[in-house]
């Protein structure tokens, strides 16, 4: 347990003040802070600071304050319509037609609600007693005083009046100090120090180098250019003030990361359009026009038609196999189909795009981009996400290399453990699914890979192996950074963003 003089020492100048006004019997912050020339929030803050170390009690209020709308100071100046209209009808009543005025016809309403008049046969006719209500008196009142607690006002009137928009209402705090038995004893314990210390003038709160070095030290006082001060100390173990730096959203972070590793290896960045023609989203990739994943529960499909290139060889491959030992899809393949344009289901209609623009070997192009696909929105679902999509294109490449490139990929992304477990994926063969190990969750799927299938690239006139594979990228980024709803990476929540670590490396 610390001294009662170590506690008081531990204070700051202001601290200090403020506890030997509240020790004087002032409990208003307001006023102690113009005793002192300070802002009242300052008053404040020591108090709280002096409540938590027991030297004095702290009383504090919250309660809803009342004030006039603009419109409200107006109707306590002229009247509210309702009392306004009953003065133009006087006792034998007025046809509604000449209550021409649109301020006045809400009144009407009110008119009835209150019972003061009826309408009959178009016309209103002013029935028993319009004594000032509550909601009058209260408008009054407001007029005149101003801002008035809400604990001083008929709360039903209040409510009234609020819904009309008339008043509107703040929170307003209000604190009172008492000093405790411990803060008056500690007081007089510093009294008595300074005492029997004689010539010490004041309290350093920070000190300077000339200090340290030209100062003569006794214990916790300091004799310096002839004047003798008392330091106060610093708890170096108490938390610092917490701060919240600017930085770089956590998953452009990730993204930025992935894109650095796959430039490392190498690669080129290729971009493309959002909208594509359904040629190159499906008909290039050897989707045949009736597969299920064209349908407008998966697809966004605009009204749009986009031109398309020479499509021949997409044709015949697509309704007879062309020269490659394929027997083709059958049936007749349509030109109008694949020209209607859609938001890319898959950033492989960029990819396949450019391999066709660049049919020669060597290729080994990555895309990041934001794809689209009708997907009810829950915790790993949404419309729109974020997928990255490789490509190698060279003489003389196999599966294996495919295998090796995900291999390394993954370990620069983090993963120890990846292994590789056989899948389908209509544009590749053989295909892959590549998986790494989750402590606590287990092997978890994160993509697709395979080597094109020559239904896909022979009609572009490529004649060599196309490695291709293709990442999900908000399921890797859950995992990486702990989330368990996909919709916190496009939200702004600031709780998350403050807590999310800053990380040169993710």
């Amino acid at each position: 347990m610390p001294k009662e003089e170590d506690k008081l020492s531990a204070l700051s100048p202001r601290d200090r003040q403020v506890l030997k006004e509240i020790l004087e019997g002032e409990s208003d912050p307001n006023k102690i802070a113009e005793r002192l020339g300070v802002k009242e929030v300052s008053v404040i803050s020591s108090a709280e600071g002096l409540a938590e170390r027991g030297l004095v009690s702290l009383d504090k209020k919250v309660e809803e304050v009342y004030s006039l709308t603009e419109e409200g100071a107006r109707y306590a100046e002229i009247g509210l319509p309702e009392r306004r209209i009953l003065e133009i009808a006087g006792s034998e009543g007025v046809p509604i037609s000449e209550i021409k005025d649109p301020s006045l016809k809400v009144g009407i309403g009110w008119l009835k609600k209150k019972g003061w008049a009826t309408v009959e046969a178009g016309k209103i006719k002013p029935v028993g007693d319009a004594s000032p209500g509550k909601d009058e008196e209260i408008l009054a009142a407001l007029l005149f005083q101003g801002e008035t607690s809400g604990s001083a006002l008929d709360q039903e009137a209040l409510k009234l009046l609020k819904s009309r928009g008339l008043v509107e209402s703040r929170a307003q705090k209000s604190w009172s100090f008492e000093i405790t038995e411990e803060g008056r004893f500690s007081l007089r314990m510093a009294e008595e120090s300074s005492r029997s210390s004689s010539g010490v003038l004041d309290y350093i709160a920070q000190i300077t180098p000339d200090m340290i070095k030209n100062g003569v030290w006794e214990g916790r006082y300091l004799d310096y250019k002839g004047a003798r001060y008392e330091v106060r100390p610093y708890d170096v173990a108490l938390p610092a003030e917490r701060i919240y730096p600017g930085k770089v959203h956590p998953y452009q972070r990730l993204l930025s990361r992935m894109r650095e590793i796959m430039l490392e290896m190498g690669f080129s960045e290729i971009k493309g359009e959002i909208v594509q023609p359904s040629f190159w989203n499906f008909d290039a990739l050897f989707q045949p026009q009736d597969h299920p994943a064209r349908e407008m529960q998966d697809t966004f499909y605009l009204e749009s038609r986009a031109e398309i290139p020479d499509y021949a060889s997409v044709k015949e491959m697509h309704e007879h196999g062309g020269d490659v030992g394929s027997t083709g899809w059958g049936g007749s393949w349509d030109p109008e189909v694949s020209r209607r344009e859609v938001l890319r289901t898959h950033t492989t209609s960029v990819t396949i795009k450019y391999l066709a623009d660049h049919p020669n070997p060597p290729v080994k192009a990555f895309s990041i981009d934001r794809v689209y696909r009708r997907e009810a929105i829950d915790p790993t679902h949404t419309p729109e996400f974020e997928q990255l999509e490789g490509v190698i294109m060279d003489e003389g490449l196999s599966f294996a290399n495919l295998l090796g490139v995900l291999q390394e990929f993954y370990a620069k992304m983090g993963f120890e453990e990846v292994r590789f477990r056989p899948g389908y994926f209509p544009y590749t063969e053989p295909s892959v699914e590549p998986e790494v190990y989750i402590e606590g969750l287990g092997w978890v799927e994160l993509g697709g890979a395979g080597v094109f299938r020559r239904e896909v690239t022979a009609p572009f006139g490529i004649d060599h192996p196309v490695l291709a594979w293709g990442l999900g990228v908000g399921r890797l980024a859950m995992l990486r950074l702990g989330l368990k709803d996909l919709r916190l990476l496009y939200q702004s929540d600031v709780g998350w963003l403050r807590d999310a670590p800053v990380s040169a490396r993710m």
